[in-house]
C-alpha cells in the first residue's frame, strides 16, 4: 500500500496538463517562445545567396577593380607605412560599402524570420543575471541533459548532410575549376561565383528542410516544457478566480448583509403582500413616486422574518398569492413593479388607504 501511494503521488506530480492561457502569457512575458535558430539562420543565408547572385555582375566588377588597384596601382606607390595604410583604408571603405547591402538584407530577413516565429516580443528577462546559472551542478545537468544530446545529434547530422551535398556538387565541377588558372580575372570570378551559387543553393535546400523539421521539434519541446501538473492548474485557478471556499464565504456574507439591509427597509414599506405562507414581498410607495418599488422579498424563513418585522412596525400585510408570486419572480430588490402589475397593486393600495381612512 505504501508503494502504491508513492507511485500515485509521483504520477500526480507529472506534468500532464497542457499550459493554460495564463501560463502561456507568463512564459511569453519572460521572453520564452517556440523558436528555431536554425530556421532563422537558413533563411538569412538563403536571402544573402540570392542577393549576391542577383548582384553578381556588380560584385565581380567591384572585386576586380579592388584587386587591380591593390595589386597594381596600390603597390606602385612608395612602400612606406603611410602609403600602405592609405591603400588598406581605401580597400576597407570599398569593401564596407560593398558588403553594407548584404548586411542590411541579412538583418532584415533575420528580423522577419524571428517575428514570423514568435511575433512581437520584447523582454529583458532572458539576459538578467541569475545565481542559478553559476551553479556547477545544474550546469553539468544541462550539459548532459536530453536536450543537449538531441542538439548534439542534430548538429552532427546537419554537418554530415550539408557536407555530403556540398561535396557532391563540387566534385562534378573539379575539371572546370582547373581551367580557372588560365582564364582571365573576370571570367575566373564568374566561374567561381556560379559554382558557389550552385553549392550554396543546394546546401540551402538541405539546410532549410532540416530547419523546418527543427522548428516543428522546437515547438513540440516548448509545449512539452511548459506543461503543468494538475496541482499547478488548480493553484492557478485559485489565484485567478479565488479559493472556492473563500468565494462561498464571501457570497454568504454578502447575502447576510443584503438581508440585513432589506429587513431595515421593511418598516418603511407601504404594504407587505404574501402568498400567504411561503412568499412575502414588501412594497414602498410615496407621493411623487412613479410606481411602487420592491424594498424586501423572500421565501420560507425570510418571508416569515419579513412578516414579523412588518407586524412589529404596523405595516399592513395583505394576502394575495398571484400578485405575491408574480412580484417575487419578476421584480428584483430596488426595482419598480412592471406595468402589467399596476392594476393589481393599485387595488391593494386602494384597499389599504380605505382601511386607514376608517381608522
Amino acid at each position: 500500500m505504501i508503494g502504491l501511494g508513492i507511485n500515485l503521488q509521483l504520477f500526480a506530480e507529472e506534468k500532464t496538463e497542457e499550459a493554460t492561457p495564463h501560463r502561456l502569457q507568463e512564459v511569453r512575458r519572460r521572453g520564452q517562445a517556440a523558436r528555431s535558430n536554425d530556421l532563422t539562420a537558413a533563411l538569412v543565408l538563403l536571402a544573402v545567396i540570392l542577393y549576391l547572385y542577383w548582384r553578381r555582375q556588380a560584385f565581380y566588377l567591384k572585386m576586380a577593380d579592388l584587386m587591380t588597384h591593390t595589386l597594381g596601382e596600390g603597390l606602385k606607390e612608395n612602400l612606406d607605412v603611410g602609403a600602405l595604410m592609405a591603400v588598406f583604408y581605401h580597400q576597407a571603405v570599398e569593401i564596407g560599402l560593398l558588403l553594407a547591402p548584404v548586411l542590411l538584407v541579412a538583418a532584415a530577413v533575420g528580423l522577419f524570420a524571428n517575428f514570423a516565429q514568435v511575433g512581437f516580443l520584447f523582454s529583458l528577462d532572458p539576459i538578467m543575471p541569475r545565481l542559478e546559472n553559476l551553479d556547477p551542478v545544474k550546469g553539468m545537468q544541462r550539459l548532459f541533459s536530453r536536450r543537449a544530446l538531441i542538439e548534439l545529434v542534430k548538429s552532427l547530422f546537419k554537418v554530415t548532410a550539408v557536407g555530403f551535398v556540398a561535396w557532391a556538387l563540387v566534385r562534378g565541377e573539379l575539371d572546370r575549376l582547373i581551367t580557372v588558372v588560365d582564364a582571365g580575372l573576370p571570367a575566373a570570378l564568374e566561374m567561381v561565383g556560379r559554382l558557389l551559387y550552385r553549392v550554396g543553393l543546394g546546401v540551402m535546400i538541405v539546410f532549410i528542410s532540416l530547419a523546418a523539421v527543427d522548428y516543428l521539434f522546437q515547438r513540440r519541446e516548448f509545449q512539452r516544457s511548459i506543461r503543468m501538473t494538475r496541482q499547478e492548474v488548480k493553484e492557478e485557478l485559485k489565484q485567478m478566480e479565488g479559493d472556492p471556499l473563500v468565494r462561498s464565504r464571501l457570497r454568504e456574507k454578502q447575502r447576510r448583509l443584503a438581508r440585513h439591509r432589506m429587513m431595515h427597509a421593511v418598516p418603511e414599506a407601504t404594504v407587505v403582500i404574501t402568498n400567504p405562507v411561503h412568499v412575502a414581498v414588501a412594497l414602498r410607495y410615496r407621493e411623487g413616486d412613479r410606481a411602487p418599488r420592491v424594498v424586501a422579498k423572500g421565501a420560507g424563513s425570510i418571508a416569515e422574518r419579513i412578516k414579523e418585522v412588518a407586524r412589529r412596525h404596523n405595516v399592513p400585510i395583505v394576502e394575495n398569492p398571484p400578485v405575491a408570486r408574480a412580484l417575487y419572480r419578476q421584480v428584483e430588490l430596488g426595482q419598480e413593479i412592471p406595468v402589467a402589475l399596476y392594476q393589481a397593486v393599485a387595488e391593494i393600495l386602494a384597499q389599504i388607504y380605505r382601511l386607514r381612512g376608517r381608522m
